[in-house]
């Protein structure tokens, strides 16, 4: 049976992973890089200090366990898992970080020592603080930058203005480096009376992914922990950072009141000039820009104040000037302030010209009912606006529209197109007064249901292309839906777990390939996304696994018992001899799949097989690269090495259809 969460949680933190033994060497573009070799008097103090600390979370582990105080103790565990780790890994990169080690270890054990005597004074610190949580994806520990006004220590209880700052890339920025950063810079932006999360982000993926995840993740935990007027969440950033907040901005609008990207980039073709390389990305490759590219999603800016800054010299004004074109596409305009003479940096002139328009703007709470809103998606991943979400959509990647309006006529306009189904709410009472709803000029008849102070209503599009309420239990066909649509990569943004096999493998070459790759995603996700992935063998895998997580199934029918067990229920034929995806098919010899599925022993979670994240080979590259190399399903000739395989080695790839049933003419190399 599992241990405790916590329990998981310290093994991460104080054991080596198993696997690290199969990894593969490091390499000069390893992400993070190779660092300095640290005497062996420094590795032997700090390894000391390591262990001591472990003892005291161990020991404050019993004496919490259970209790509210036992919620506080990633705040002490950020500090052992930094300095445990730059020594594990080898990720000391300059030569005063063994001092800021000591410095973080000091820290560490303060904070256990005052936990073990029913204290927090950092709950109650001004001025910079550094916070920790337990993420939900893989149980990790991850740590988050906070400044917390001044104005905090005489009024506690005031709801105060957050503004999210996303950092640049930084290919050293280690937990270590992060929170040794966050405890000495305010940052760029300090806007008076406001706290300012720094989220770590899992180190550098563009707040991507699993670092989307730790945005929210650590904004769930600030507004738990302080009072946040959530009427005035603002997102910005700055290079990487910029291309964070474009993507957070027009994916999430209905969150913020107002967005300030600086630089960054915002889409995938013009900004990596891909399309003018051999050879292109495949057409799949292509069709998954989509989910991330902020020029897609532009119109969702129509309610979120923006204002956009570039040097004037900057390669990457590039992405304010490709963001205004989509905006002026749908008659808006973007607030772009231009740094004069300035490559990538802030001009002073133009930096406080930026605060202040942005303070003005962020002084008018936002209106959490706008009476219009103008909304598009091309994924039920992003799915929600201000008063509705779009539930179904009639083709994934392609571009579905929702305009809606409350007006003076007592009802509810929609304008929905590539969309199947939807929910308006939760509403409030006020607007109850609208007690009709008009989808496509069709007036659609249903009873909103009211709970609390809030109401709700479902509708759905019929095959004659009429709309009607959708009422009573919620539709349990095996269909896309938010959440549960791919591609592969969607995985690895929930909780997960690595399933390995232990039986035979069908052929040797398989065996091996699968314990490789098992080897090569669980270390990728260390380096890439800060966090150990939970691995448990397929015959110890338990019912409440298979509630809480998705399965990550590695090996073959024959050696993966659990894979085994759903076989007949995938759209997926797997013997000795032959393998096939629906139209696609090859020899079982050298042929591997690679898939995303709803679990057929819990379709509220995706299966996931013989893949870990997609892009991993990409990392170390332009964060721009860091897009899905791979759809819902492909079949992979296991021959061709790692690094070729995108190249040569895919064999065939595809999407799966609403239905989850393999579209028709998958895309072939």
């Amino acid at each position: 049976m599992y241990r405790s969460v916590f329990s998981l949680l310290l093994a991460s933190s104080l054991i080596a992973p198993r696997l690290d033994a199969a990894a593969p060497a490091a390499r000069a573009d390893t992400a993070p890089p190779p660092g300095l070799r640290i005497s062996e008097i420094d590795r032997a103090e700090l390894e000391k200090g390591v262990a001591q600390l472990g003892r005291e979370i161990e020991a404050l582990r019993a004496q919490t366990g259970g209790t509210p105080e036992e919620r506080l103790l990633p705040d002490v565990m950020i500090y052992h898992k930094a300095v445990d780790w730059a020594l594990r890994y080898n990720e000391f990169f300059r030569s005063n970080e063994t001092a800021l080690a000591r410095t973080l270890l000091q820290q560490g054990m303060e904070r256990a020592r005052a936990l073990s005597e029913g204290r927090a004074p950092w709950l109650a610190a001004t001025g910079l603080v550094v916070r920790g949580y337990r993420s939900r994806i893989d149980g990790s520990v991850q740590p988050y930058g906070l400044v917390v006004p001044a104005g905090f220590a005489s009024d506690a209880k005031k709801k105060r203005r957050l503004d999210v700052w996303l950092h640049g890339r930084d290919n050293h920025l280690t937990e270590l480096k992060f929170i040794g950063d966050r405890q000495r810079s305010y940052g760029e932006f300090t806007p008076p009376d406001t706290m300012v999360l720094h989220p770590y982000g899992r180190y550098c993926n563009a707040f991507k992914f699993a670092g989307e995840t730790d945005v929210f993740e650590a904004l769930e935990h600030a507004q738990r922990n302080y009072p946040i007027d959530e009427q005035r969440l603002a997102i910005r950033g700055f290079s990487m950072g910029g291309a964070g907040c474009w993507h957070l901005a027009a994916h999430h609008p209905a969150v913020w009141a107002g967005a300030a990207p600086g630089a960054g980039f915002a889409e995938t073709a013009e900004y990596t000039k891909a399309l003018s390389k051999e050879p292109k990305p495949a057409a799949w490759e292509q069709t998954l820009w989509h989910l991330y590219d902020a020029t897609d999603y532009a119109v969702n800016l129509f309610n979120l104040p923006t204002i956009a800054y570039s040097g004037e010299l900057d390669k990457q004004k590039q992405a304010a000037d490709v963001m205004a074109a989509a905006l002026q596409r749908e008659g808006l305009t973007l607030k772009h302030i231009i740094g004069p003479k300035v490559e990538h940096k802030y001009e002073p002139g133009a930096k406080r010209e930026l605060a202040r328009r942005f303070d003005e703007m962020m002084a008018r709470s936002r209106d959490a009912l706008p009476s219009k809103i103008r909304f598009t998606t091309w994924t039920l991943r992003y799915n929600r606006a201000a008063w509705f979400t779009v539930d179904g959509l009639e083709q994934h990647w392609q571009r579905a529209r929702v305009d809606g309006e409350i007006n003076g006529d007592r009802a509810i306009h929609l304008n929905a197109s590539g969309v199947t189904a939807l929910t308006l709410g939760p509403l409030p009472e006020s607007a109850a007064s609208a007690d009709r709803v008009r989808i496509n000029g069709q007036e659609v008849s249903g009873r909103p249901k009211r709970s609390g102070g809030s109401w709700t209503a479902s509708f759905e599009q019929r095959p004659d292309g009429k709309w009607s309420s959708r009422l009573g239990n919620e539709d349990s066909s095996l269909r896309k839906r938010p959440g549960l649509q791919g591609p592969i990569d969607d995985a690895f943004t929930e909780r997960f777990l690595m399933v390995r096999p232990t039986g035979k493998p069908l052929n040797e070459t398989l065996g091996k390939w699968a314990a490789n790759e098992l080897a090569y995603a669980t270390n990728q996700w260390r380096a890439q996304f800060r966090g150990d992935a939970a691995v448990k063998d397929d015959t110890a895998v338990t019912d409440a696994d298979i509630a809480d997580a998705t399965l990550i199934l590695w090996g073959d029918p024959q050696s993966n018992h659990l894979l085994k067990r759903i076989l007949s229920k995938l759209p997926l034929k797997w013997d000795r001899t032959s393998i096939s995806i629906g139209s696609s098919s090859g020899g079982a010899d050298k042929l591997v799949p690679l898939m995303i599925f709803p679990n057929p022993l819990n379709p509220k979670r995706y299966v996931v097989i013989n893949s870990g994240f997609t892009f991993a080979e990409f990392g170390p590259d332009s964060n721009a690269q860091q897009t899905p190399k791979l759809p819902d399903f492909a079949l992979v000739d296991v021959s061709v090495p790692r690094e070729q395989r995108l190249k040569q080695g895919v064999v065939a790839a595809g999407f799966f259809d609403e239905r989850w049933t393999p579209a028709s003419g998958a895309s072939a190399r």
